[in-house]
């Protein structure tokens, strides 16, 4: 933990900053060393990653609570969560208005819940969630693909099967608390003799200790390790969405559930292709004898080219629609449109006898102005 850096100075951000402010800082950060623009710089990927990790940790008020109150231990789950952690466990090593309230009223009948019963750390606890990147083409983002992100997570340790005890032992009952977790003592005051109830402090509130700990994951029955992920992205996904693997995030303790892996998308740019929504649009170039006289033209397409006919007299930026040629619905609703854009292309190196034929051409059409008579600058019509 010591070669860490400050999760707010990573996104060069002050501690009370706000949650909009953070947001703000992570994207100028992620944008400024993402892999994309820095291809095969260990440096760049490296910052990158720290980024993300910061951001995952002060994005969320729960993680961003534990980590200002506790520092890095507080978000780390191989630390398992005991006595005085601060985190993961049931006891806090502080007290709130529940634990006066108890240690006041503890053996006073009615007073003895008040305030709420501390968390039990034998209580199965789902594992926090997981953030990962994919770069995509335009055609895998919006026709969908499978894909392989190596992500690090909290794993159950192999070697013991998740108990932290070493091979060969086992944990045993906690000689201090009996195996209840917690202990009792009774103390005398203005109002009585009281008894109070807090957590083993050998034990942790476990009920059970470790003799002897497992030597691959120092007892917490997790470790940390890079795992191979195949994940199936959705057709249809825009860049700098989101999508989520149920599952894939770090392992829980006490038999819960796994968190989820979110994969955030982003798509380099096409040559041909641009994207609104769901609808694709494509720029058709064209000569001007293509559009005045009308032409079969090639188009590609996300799923291959097609002929269409532009009809004669097609103006320049005129619009033809494909249907259902666009992005698929992420959600799986139908599909969009493509759209082509016809740009009549002016030849800009012309031979003597093509301009010849040019001038020919605009004066058998009656000059420049094509359509309409000539007027004036106020709309009336100039005089001759």
């Amino acid at each position: 933990m010591a070669d860490k850096r400050d999760y707010y100075e990573v996104l060069g951000v002050q501690k009370g900053a706000s949650a909009e402010e953070i947001k703000k800082a992570y994207r100028t950060m992620a944008k400024k060393y993402h892999p994309d623009l820095h291809p095969d710089d260990p440096t760049a990927e490296a910052h990158f990653k720290e980024c993300n990790e910061a951001y995952e940790v002060l994005s969320d008020p729960e993680k961003r609570s534990r980590y200002d109150s506790y520092g890095f231990r507080g978000v780390d789950p191989n630390y398992g969560g005991g006595a005085g952690d601060g985190f993961g466990g049931g006891f806090d090593g502080g007290f709130d208005v529940g634990d006066i309230f108890s240690s006041i009223f503890g053996g006073m009948g009615g007073f003895g819940g008040f305030g709420g019963a501390a968390r039990n750390p034998n209580a199965p606890q789902r594992g926090s969630d997981l953030q990962a990147t994919l770069t995509l083409t335009f055609e895998e983002a919006a026709l969908g693909c499978r894909k392989t992100v190596d992500i690090p997570r909290v794993e159950v340790c192999a070697s013991c099967s998740g108990s932290g005890a070493a091979s060969g032992t086992s944990t045993q009952t906690c000689s201090r608390c009996g195996g209840k977790g917690v202990v009792t003592s009774q103390s005398r005051t203005p109002f009585g003799t009281i008894q109070q109830q807090k957590p083993c402090p050998v034990c942790n509130g476990r009920g059970t200790v470790i003799p002897n700990p497992c030597p691959t994951c120092k007892g917490t029955g997790r470790v940390r390790r890079t795992a191979r992920i195949e994940v199936n992205v959705p057709a249809g996904i825009d860049d700098r969405q989101m999508f989520t693997v149920p599952g894939q995030g770090n392992k829980g303790s006490n038999g819960g559930p796994a968190g989820d892996l979110k994969v955030a998308v982003y798509i380099k740019k096409h040559q041909y292709f641009r994207r609104e929504g769901y609808t694709v649009y494509f720029d058709a170039k064209v000569s001007f004898a293509q559009a005045a006289l009308g032409s079969e033209l090639v188009v590609p397409t996300l799923n291959g080219d097609v002929k269409f006919n532009i009809p004669a007299g097609t103006q320049p930026g005129q619009e033809f629609k494909l249907k259902e040629r666009g992005i698929p619905n992420v959600n799986g609703r139908g599909r969009g449109d493509q759209i082509i854009v016809v740009n009549v292309v002016v030849p800009t190196r012309l031979s003597e006898k093509q301009k010849e034929i040019l001038r020919e051409f605009d004066t058998e059409m009656g000059g420049t102005v094509i359509g309409e008579e000539r007027k004036g600058f106020f709309g009336g019509k100039k005089k001759k």
